[in-house]
């Protein structure tokens, strides 16, 4: 048993990397070792590591040399997609003991032994075309909200992204088996389910099922209040599944839809498999049902080619469309990308710049969005965190709420009406249930 054994995890990337963390560390505590905090001197550092976030190579060391300073004879081991894509050169990370690639990452108990320091490190990584398994994961550390995820891998290639070099082909579980892993999560308090994977509207690829059906069976799970649905692919997103959405018992009116730009010409150039038109159509549906539905968008800005018109069809394009926010990722060449090899690279100067006027555009859109809110009604998920006296919660459509701080609030949802908006746009709500104030 290695119950005096301490381990420490630390993720980088995305809501995928955070529900495989939370799998394995539970693999951990059920093999005696203890979780903690990454300050807490840990006898184990588990970095999960993100390919799709500017500069990897330069966040993971930095993360190895914090650990280091933490614990100097720390046992530590790198997982995840950047392990996978460069498992050498992280291997040559001064510290690091262990590399695991994608296909090894949830047998990373078999891997350790002794813990002792390496002279040189166990690299571990199998190439991505035998990564085939699924393995189930959803995360445990926040008290309000799991992410499940129900897909891994992804089929398209984007001539921009590396995923699929990291992370394999487009696989998943059965909807029974994920109704499973969603009942588990039912029976751990959880009020919010985040549906997480890579390219979840592909979910049931090669069989008889598809996302539709499963977030039909989902919909039926006691002890669930909520389901929301993270990023998925505007080609992928049907009709049939807005419209299930809308009359759903527990699916929250709230998309995030990876849009990437406006122009045309640039989506033929990024491999995507839409044009504008569809997006268009999607929001449209979306909001026609759901006037009150929150809608994200993944732009990326500086891609080659985007010249000051293409950037501009991509400006004018969002103003168009009623969506709510944007998450902006300013283009950065990535090796084995079609991309890198594209004509018309944007100076960098140019894209730090376009990456700011989208997020300007962003903000307003957003207080715009929560002004159409104030004096309606929703139910908001109150969280633990405390901050100057308030804590927060999230409403079914996305508003960020602040409330003097109660501990009866608490992972309860509570029927609100939103009044009036922040300085930092959080909403402020009366809450129109009695909740004992202590």
């Amino acid at each position: 048993m290695n119950q005096y054994k301490k381990v420490a995890f630390y993720t980088l990337g995305c809501k995928l990397n955070f529900s495989e963390s939370s799998t394995i560390s539970r693999n951990f505590e059920e093999e005696g070792y203890a979780k903690v905090d990454f300050n807490d001197t840990p006898d184990i550092f588990v970095i999960n590591t993100c390919s799709v976030t500017e500069n990897a190579d330069k966040k993971c060391r930095s993360v190895v040399r914090r650990a280091l300073k933490i614990n100097p004879n720390a046992f530590i081991t790198m997982i995840g997609c950047y392990a996978q894509l460069k498992p050498t050169e992280i291997s040559e990370i001064p510290g690091v003991d262990l590399v695991l690639g994608a296909n090894e990452k949830f047998n990373i108990l078999n891997h350790i032994d002794e813990l002792e320091k390496k002279e040189t490190p166990i690299v571990s990584a199998t190439k991505i075309k035998e990564t085939k398994d699924f393995v189930p994961s959803f995360s445990m550390g926040d008290r309000t909200r799991s992410f499940l995820k129900v897909q891994d891998g992804c089929d398209y290639f984007c001539t921009f992204c590396t995923i699929p070099l990291a992370r394999g082909k487009s696989r998943n579980a059965s909807i029974s088996e994920t109704i499973e892993e969603a009942k588990e999560i039912a029976n751990s308090n959880f009020k919010e389910v985040v549906l997480t994977g890579v390219n979840i509207g592909d979910f049931g690829q090669g069989s008889d099922e598809n996302f539709l059906e499963l977030i039909r069976a989902l919909d039926n799970i006691e002890g669930i209040e909520r389901f929301r649905i993270s990023s998925i692919e505007p080609n992928l997103l049907s009709n049939e599944i807005i419209e299930f959405v809308a009359k759903s018992n527990r699916f929250v009116p709230h998309f995030h839809i990876p849009l990437q730009s406006g122009s045309n010409t640039l989506l033929k150039a990024m491999r995507r498999k839409y044009l504008r038109e569809l997006y268009q159509e999607r929001v449209k549906k979306i909001k026609s049902l759901m006037p009150h539905a929150c809608i994200g968008v993944d732009v990326i800005v500086g891609f080659p080619g985007e010249t000051e018109e293409e950037f501009l069809k991509t400006v004018n394009f969002i103003k168009e469309l009623e969506v709510s926010y944007l998450h902006v990722f300013t283009y950065s060449e990535r090796a084995n990308t079609t991309a890198k090899k594209m004509e018309g690279i944007v100076p960098v100067s140019v894209r730090r710049e376009r990456s700011k006027k989208l997020q300007i555009l962003s903000e307003k859109m957003k207080r715009k969005f929560y002004e159409e809110q104030l004096g309606t009604k929703s139910t908001v998920l109150f969280e633990a965190d405390q901050q100057n006296g308030f804590m927060h919660g999230f409403s079914e459509n996305y508003l960020k709420v602040k409330v003097p701080f109660n501990p009866t609030l608490i992972n309860q949802t509570v029927a609100v009406e939103f009044i009036d908006i922040n300085m930092d746009t959080t909403v402020n709500v009366n809450l129109l249930e009695n909740i004992v104030v202590v």
